[in-house]
């Protein structure tokens, strides 16, 4: 039996990556590239179109990140802004804290 997502990655090391933005090519191609190259692997995804805006949640482990997380914020945040849209990374912790119904 294969161990689940939350018995081989603690929840410390996940993180919510969020897109929001006017919809282009090669938005996913680029948060997968920087996130594949700082050794951050993509657990899960969702992304839609709303009307003529892009929407994407992705959960990530990083716990064989090569990167430190604020250097990774700092990087998804400027690549964000180089094509127009807003690309944030959050531990799941406070995700989850800042959610809470």
């Amino acid at each position: 039996m294969m161990p689940s997502i939350t018995q081989t990655t603690g929840a410390g090391n996940r993180a919510i990556v969020t897109v929001i933005g006017h919809d282009q090519v090669g938005i996913i191609a680029a948060v997968a590239t920087m996130l594949a190259r700082a050794q951050v692997n993509i657990l899960d995804i969702s992304q839609s179109i709303m009307q003529e805006f892009f929407v994407m949640i992705m959960m990530v482990d990083l716990a064989k990140s090569s990167s430190g997380f604020d250097a990774l914020k700092g990087e998804l945040n400027a690549r964000g802004e180089s094509m127009g849209l807003k690309i944030d990374i959050q531990r799941e912790d406070v995700f989850k804290l800042m959610h809470r119904v």
